[in-house]
């Protein structure tokens, strides 16, 4: 009894357990990382709308439905090397460092999104042309697997224990800043130039403007320094391997940990059922995402026959209200916690989707404009808080591999697949109610994952010791964690003379 009671006392924080964040490299970290999601969002939402003037592009001029279907397939394809990036990249991250692969990233991206501008179309070389496009869209899915976990891994392992949601709120800002000034660009160079001007050359122009956003992103990441939590985890196993040789040993255990091969078997072994609760929240988060950005624009134009232009000018301004939204809801995050917010963006998708969609289908502009609105109200709600909650699943040593694995194949098998399901599903079914249908059974699965989420907010990462933003926040984390070790050893020595006492507080200490 007495090892059981000892075992269950935490140690007092010292001064050196304490990070205090540097706020200036926090600043950068937060920049840096967000200008890679603008980068990598501002090609979904020009592929997103010029998705039909592509069609005409790239693909014979048979059927329009058909050239539809083909160009989200194109846009899907990419999904589907997602995983092998992640696998590629993720692991990488956690033994050299999230600094050099998030550079790495940005590279490819911005190579991929800027050969889109520079493709000759199928009137010009055939079936070459989309064998072209869809060359580049590979070379962005396997960049992109390594993106977003890397940057949320690495703004949460910068962000203080009490300000990582609203820190890593602003990631998704870069994503829907991103988003928004893709779809502006596309919305602007349509009035201007027609949509035929936008068939001959107008397409072109906002991806080969990803160039130029490329090399800023670059700039500002090789500028970045390594995060304070794997600067730890490396010291740490620098020292254990030193140690290690200075007796003699070789620990074989501790080298295939290290591994590649060792790392996935212990994140598919040991972490499972975190794998498992973040693919269903990626899943709710990103069928929402692409739903809206990517699928409404083709559906209120090629499903319900709305003109282009105030298609366009309804998604980008639900973007708008996104952007403005977001920071709000990830410094509530922060207040309330992850779970609550998680809890009613799932349960709230579930009741709205349908009425959201009949208001779209309506005519006019005023009830659409509420029906995006609303779906737009459920997508800030995941949004806002991602980014603080996925990174908080996994341990430091392995938190960028777990976390590109398990993000890459839910976006891979659900997220990314969502245009073209749904585009299919309609032209199939005839039912235009086919994308709430698809919302709801999201948002169940979603709201099935957070019911096995462990609140987060305000906690240190896992493997990772506190941080803070100033000395005297670290001053009061080491007082107030020695009157609770102060308190813990009352409660051993009460429960060693009187072992029926508190059994109901050691529940609570099992149960933590």
């Amino acid at each position: 009894m007495l090892r059981t009671l000892l075992r269950r006392r935490k140690e007092p924080l010292a001064i050196e357990d304490i990070t205090v964040v540097d706020k200036p490299g926090m600043r950068r970290a937060v920049a840096a990382t967000a200008i890679g999601n603008t980068m990598e969002w501002f090609d979904f939402g020009v592929y997103a709308y010029v998705a039909v003037t592509l069609g005409r592009v790239f693909f014979p001029a048979d059927n329009p439905a058909t050239q539809v279907v083909s160009t989200f397939a194109t846009f899907a394809v990419a999904f589907l090397v997602r995983p092998l990036g992640g696998l590629v990249f993720g692991p990488l991250g956690d033994r050299i460092g999230r600094r050099r692969v998030l550079s790495t990233t940005m590279i490819l991206m911005a190579t991929g999104t800027f050969g889109v501008g520079l493709l000759p179309g199928y009137s010009s070389i055939g079936f070459a042309a989309p064998l072209l496009l869809l060359a580049c869209r590979v070379v962005q899915g396997f960049s992109t697997g390594g993106e977003y976990a890397g940057a949320t891994t690495y703004i949460a392992e910068f962000a203080p224990d009490q300000r990582r949601g609203f820190l890593g709120s602003w990631l998704d800002f870069g994503t829907f800043i991103g988003y928004s000034l893709g779809s502006g660009l596309v919305t602007v160079l349509t009035a201007a130039i027609g949509e035929n001007g936008m068939v001959d050359w107008g397409w072109r122009v906002p991806f080969l403007v990803a160039g130029p956003l490329g090399l800023i992103g670059l700039y500002m990441r090789l500028r970045l320094e390594e995060t304070p939590a794997f600067q730890q985890v490396a010291e740490r196993a620098a020292q254990e391997a030193e140690a290690a040789r200075a007796h003699g040993d070789t620990v074989p255990i501790e080298e295939a940990r290290q591994s590649g091969r060792g790392r996935l078997k212990e994140i598919f072994t040991r972490h499972w059922q975190a794998v498992l609760i973040c693919m269903g929240l990626v899943l709710m988060y990103n069928v929402t995402n692409y739903m809206v950005t990517s699928y409404l624009p083709t559906f209120m134009t090629s499903t319900l026959g709305k003109n282009a232009t105030t298609a366009q000018v309804l998604v980008l301004g639900t973007m708008l209200f996104v952007v403005l939204a977001i920071t709000v809801v990830g410094r509530t995050s922060d207040r309330w916690g992850r779970r609550p917010l998680f809890l009613f963006g799932s349960l709230g998708m579930v009741v709205v989707a349908v009425p959201a969609v009949l208001l779209i289908r309506a005519g006019g502009v005023l009830m659409p404009a509420i029906g995006c609105l609303i779906l737009g109200a459920m997508l800030v709600t995941f949004a806002g808080t991602s980014a603080a909650t996925l990174p908080a699943l996994f341990p430091t040593r392995l938190r960028y591999g777990a976390l590109s694995i398990s993000y890459n194949l839910s976006v891979s098998l659900f997220g990314g697949t969502t245009p073209l399901l749904a585009s299919w599903l309609v032209a199939t079914t005839h039912n235009t109610l086919v994308p709430a249908y698809y919302l709801m059974v999201a948002g169940v699965i979603g709201l099935v994952s957070t019911l096995f989420l462990h609140e987060t907010a305000g906690k240190p990462l896992r493997g990772s010791g506190p941080m803070v933003e100033t000395e005297e926040e670290a001053r009061t984390a080491v007082a107030e964690s020695r009157t609770e070790a102060g308190r813990r050893a009352r409660d051993v020595w009460i429960r060693l003379r009187h072992p029926w006492a508190g059994a109901g507080h050691r529940r609570e200490e099992d149960e933590e």
